[in-house]
């Protein structure tokens, strides 16, 4: 006769399933005190608590069919959650067919996405760890090939064909701009078809709520539709959606009006902008720090929880000076920007996040680390006596690292909760 199963304390249930229970989540220091760093202490989001300050950006994998999440995804982004981040945000994820950033692209434009999506969110909670989706539209940017196609004989970015699966005479924008000479021509969409995307926002937020998610993000940034939007490069109409910092906003300000209304009030909402075109070179008016100050100004009131402050995107000739802290910075300027004026709101930090002494300077509020450098010239940080975000979000070096929030832990003298699985492979000695 089989064994007697154990017992049903050290398990976590899903709906269909049962899987060994992480307690406390992976990446919880295992005996907190007072010079515990700020990178390893809880963040309260509205009723979520993080049990750490690492989150995973939302990381565009090209590997969905017709919008639908496949086993990829389950392995991708549960490997995450069972190594430490203590929030996974899935990738951009459109809310109509024709958002879609490439052919590939993930969506929830219609119920039979829900349950793909819910099977890998039921993992991650399984982990004891949280789970966020990231809502978009692509705007000009949408309709490309995916990257990684192994039968790709043209460039990343181009322009994927009806035959291809793609869709080149629906593609829309605030402006009949392209995005370049490779992207798709798009449509200046009608002041009904605006109100109807932010339709399309709440619509798929109330599916998100069906799959489970603890946290939802709305992709103002990189040149897509609500950035688009916001830039008087890319935006050059003359309704209400168009011309006045406030009239250029108003997209945005009504799809995060209409996803607060349909989420819980106990639900974080967060916003993702790109707080710089690159664009100042020019001379002529373009989204700029500034004006995201201003932005950032206005969203607590409109219930907006956390500002995930990223760059660029919009424009093929912007020009970036790039060091590890060039978004960080910026990040800290709105935070700072924001605290003047008593505003709560917390801020996300993302962008070449490599090691954990940036790690932990960023949600440090003693200093931050000065001498960080980007592998040639050393790049002053300041004397940074307050944090300049509360999150770290974390992409590129997650694939390289996933693991990456467990090494942080060692290098920083943290002693966190390990897999149970992994429980015989701690790092040790020196740091690594």
């Amino acid at each position: 006769m089989p064994g007697t199963q154990p017992p049903m304390s050290i398990w976590a249930q899903a709906p269909d399933y049962v899987t060994p229970a992480q307690r406390p989540p992976v990446g919880t220091p295992l005996a907190p005190h007072p010079s515990t760093p700020t990178l390893f202490t809880p963040l309260q989001l509205r009723s979520l608590t993080l049990s750490n300050r690492f989150a995973v950006s939302p990381m565009c994998m090209d590997s969905a069919w017709d919008g639908l999440m496949t086993d990829f995804h389950l392995v991708h982004l549960g490997s995450f959650a069972l190594r430490g981040a203590a929030l996974t945000i899935f990738e951009a994820t459109s809310v109509a067919a024709n958002g879609r950033i490439t052919t590939g692209d993930v969506g929830l434009w219609h119920d039979g996405q829900i349950a793909p999506m819910k099977r890998i969110v039921d993992f991650i909670h399984a982990q004891g760890q949280h789970a966020g989706i990231q809502l978009a539209h692509a705007g000009r940017k949408a309709g490309n090939l995916p990257g990684h196609d192994p039968l790709l004989k043209r460039g990343v970015n181009d322009m994927a064909t009806v035959a291809d699966g793609g869709w080149p005479e629906d593609v829309w924008a605030p402006s009949a701009i392209p995005y370049n000479a490779t992207y798709a021509r798009p449509k200046a969409l009608s002041t009904e078809q605006v109100e109807g995307l932010v339709r399309s926002f709440a619509e798929a937020a109330e599916r998100a709520l069906k799959v489970g998610f603890d946290t939802m993000e709305i992709h103002a940034a990189h040149g897509y539709l609500l950035s688009e939007f916001l830039s008087p490069i890319t935006n050059k109409r003359t309704d209400k959606y168009g011309g006045s910092f406030e009239n250029r906003i108003r997209f945005l300000v009504e799809v995060i009006q209409a996803v607060r209304a349909v989420i819980p009030e106990t639900m974080p909402l967060l916003v993702r902008i790109s707080s710089t075109e690159w664009m100042e070179w020019t001379g002529e008016p373009s989204w700029d720090v500034p004006q995201s100050i201003r932005l950032a100004k206005l969203l607590p009131d409109l219930g907006v929880d956390l500002l995930d402050v990223s760059s660029g995107g919009n424009n093929a000739d912007q020009k970036i000076v790039i060091h590890p802290y060039y978004q960080v910075d910026i990040a800290g300027q709105i935070r700072e920007a924001l605290r003047a004026e008593g505003k709560s709101m917390l801020i996300g930090a993302v962008g070449l996040i490599t090691t954990a002494e940036m790690a932990r300077s960023i949600v440090q509020a003693d200093g931050t680390l000065a001498g960080e450098t980007d592998g040639t010239v050393e790049v002053e940080v300041g004397t940074g006596q307050t944090a300049k975000a509360d999150l770290v979000l974390l992409a590129r070096q997650m694939l390289r690292e996933p693991e990456f929030v467990l090494r942080v832990a060692h290098n920083l003298g943290v002693e966190v909760k390990w897999p149970v699985q992994y429980g015989r492979a701690h790092f040790r000695g020196a740091k690594v």
